[in-house]
């Protein structure tokens, strides 16, 4: 069964009255309610309250375009009802999400609403500002503008260290601001980080690559980039 796009004067609940017969063409259609809402980034859900099916949609959506909230609607029932999503939905609601505008939308929108909990760039035995700007004059000839720099707040093992550009800050995992950590490897994993400030993210069709060829080649020229590796699996084991 193909689901047509909506009219102009067609309601997102009636989008979603739609795209849940398709889904459950045997199911009686239960009250349906959507709203907008001033969420951080582009998170949605959709869930039973009461018997009435509740969706709750980022504000940053209440413009887009009738295909690509079909498309979302698709995805969140989907979600709630277990239920593989066609890929042709999948693939317009990321081509939409990469879209310039709405990718910078979205970073001012993270930048106002959200919240960045991290603590201070002097560790405990490491200080991520004085280490940034070593590697900023040996590395990026001095012209990278210092971000926020700062240690997460729980000793993550498996993400060591990320890029927020919507708080314009370097997050480091706390664990690696310890004694038994050589300095080399901490460095590696700042230096990754700090690439994505020379190279950053770029969207192509529905794909958004943040690890380009050009910053893997670059990644390579760190000193010791084997090395590094290596030590990290060992202190990770």
């Amino acid at each position: 069964m193909q689901v047509h796009s909506r009219s102009p004067r067609e309601s997102p609940e009636a989008i979603c009255a739609r795209v849940f017969r398709e889904l459950r063409p045997r199911t009686p259609l239960p009250e349906i309610h959507v709203s907008f809402r001033p969420y951080a980034g582009v998170n949605s859900f959709a869930q039973w309250v009461e018997g009435r099916l509740e969706l709750r949609i980022s504000d940053v959506l209440e413009a887009a375009p009738a295909p690509v909230l079909e498309a979302l609607i698709h995805i969140l029932l989907g979600k709630l009802f277990r239920k593989p999503v066609a890929r042709r939905y999948l693939h317009r609601y990321r081509l939409y999400l990469n879209r310039r505008d709405v990718q910078r939308t979205v970073e001012l929108l993270r930048g106002w609403r959200g919240r960045k909990f991290v603590s201070a760039p002097q560790g405990q035995y490491y200080n991520l500002e004085e280490i940034f700007d070593e590697l900023n004059q040996r590395f990026f000839g001095g012209l990278l503008v210092r971000p926020r720099l700062g240690w997460s707040r729980q000793a993550s093992r498996t993400t060591l260290g990320h890029w927020d550009p919507s708080h314009n800050t370097i997050v480091i995992s706390k664990i690696l601001d310890d004694a038994r950590v050589p300095r080399l490897a901490l460095e590696y994993i700042l230096f990754h980080e700090m690439l994505h400030l020379e190279f950053p993210a770029q969207a192509r069709g529905a794909q958004r690559r943040l690890h380009t060829s050009e910053f893997r080649k670059a990644e390579r020229t760190f000193p010791g980039h084997t090395q590094a590796r290596q030590m990290l699996k060992r202190l990770l084991a």
